[in-house]
């Protein structure tokens, strides 16, 4: 076949509604398993303390499921939302974002010393989960076309709404998901193509110098405390140390569901930044190796479906939405295995927080449509070469 009939066949092939395709199917059974695990285990770790607050044990499993249905909402509408949108959007979007950490800065709720929550009515923001999709989109964006790194158009398009979102989750103070955020861009930034020798000889003297002067008193105490948590069992260390008694106590099949022992008096916060500990000593090594082959299966789909895109932007963004998820679930993993110094961010699916549930599964949602339009592209060529 001539291109020019090539051509002319391919305009006369009828368009395939996107929304008859199925969404990928490893990925859809893989985060189905997350979710459920997840609302299993807030419920099993959170029962107890809604009972002492003087609510019904299913108050935070109730709001949970509210945040997973919203973001199943958003997901399927998503997954029908042509991706390549979100590029003449994302500037729109990261200033959306912008505003709503500027009004946590000014209106926000502080716990435990962290302002990173804004109460709209009766809907419970945390607008920095909004931030990881949207500087996905903005790196997805400016280095899709090339890999320079300075443009006018990238630095006012782009940087400049990134290092004011760094700035203000920064400021709540929320220094790891900020690390975060600087990991995956720079995967991202490495998947494009860029120069290993120009980003680690700017990023790593800077990195240095942000560490030795940029970090509060506090956060330097975790490094110390992470180094050797013993020397403060009651203190700075108490809390690692009851996660690795959790983790320990599970021993090779677990407690059994709803059997945690550290979660009813021991363990501080066991339905958010230790839920790692109590699933480990519920359900064990094995559950453990289930969870890490979920996420690790997450990760695999994405890079593939990333592998699969035919433009660079679709490529860039797969990579930038699996890593920013992956990444946050298996550091969730590691600060409660004393593999990392205490971070404070939660594991997606799995952590109690409605945002973080609904924003995963809205970034699961566009996983999905730049797998549709791969599948779509593939039946477009094949209905083509048959005309």
């Amino acid at each position: 076949m001539s291109y020019q009939n090539f051509q002319t066949n391919n305009r006369n092939t009828p368009d395939i509604d996107i929304r008859k395709i199925p969404p990928d199917k490893p990925l859809a059974v893989t985060v189905a398993f997350l979710v459920v695990i997840g609302l299993m285990i807030i419920f099993s770790a959170s029962a107890q303390k809604c009972i002492d607050m003087g609510y019904t044990p299913l108050r935070f499993f109730i709001q949970q499921l509210i945040g997973v249905g919203a973001g199943c909402v958003g997901a399927y509408f998503l997954s029908n939302y042509n991706y390549n949108n979100y590029k003449n959007k994302s500037f729109i979007f990261a200033i959306i974002v912008i505003i709503l950490l500027i009004m946590v800065k000014l209106i926000g709720t502080t716990v435990n010393g962290a302002q990173r929550w804004l109460y709209i009515g009766p809907i419970n923001l945390q607008p920095s989960e909004l931030a990881k999709p949207a500087i996905v989109m903005l790196i997805a964006g400016a280095f899709c076309s090339g890999t320079k790194l300075f443009t006018q158009s990238k630095i006012f398009l782009a940087y400049i709404p990134i290092l004011i979102m760094l700035g203000l989750i920064f400021k709540q103070p929320n220094l790891s998901m900020v690390l975060l955020l600087l990991i995956t861009s720079v995967i991202m930034y490495i998947a494009a193509g860029g120069s290993l020798k120009l980003l680690f000889g700017m990023g790593i003297p800077a990195a240095i110098l942000f560490l030795i002067n940029g970090l509060h008193d506090y956060q330097s105490s975790r490094i110390t405390t992470w180094l050797n948590p013993g020397s403060d069992p009651l203190g700075a260390g108490y809390n690692i140390l009851q996660s690795l008694v959790a983790i320990a106590s599970g021993n090779f099949w677990g407690a059994g569901f709803g059997n945690s022992k550290q979660k009813l008096a021991w363990l501080p916060e066991a339905h958010t930044d230790f839920i790692f500990s109590v699933y480990a000593e519920e359900m064990g090594f094995i559950g453990c190796l289930l969870l890490i082959c979920l996420f690790w299966s997450l990760l695999q789909r994405g890079v593939i479906i990333a592998s699969k895109c035919r433009d660079m932007y679709g490529k860039l963004l797969a990579l930038g939405l699996t890593f920013s998820i992956c990444i946050q679930g298996f550091l969730n993993m590691f600060v409660a295995s004393s593999f990392a110094p205490a971070t404070g961010v939660p594991m997606p699916f799995i952590s109690y927080g409605g945002t973080s549930v609904m924003v995963s599964l809205w970034m699961v949602g566009i996983l999905f449509n730049i797998s549709k339009e791969n599948e779509k592209n593939i039946r477009m060529q094949h209905n083509v070469r048959y005309l």
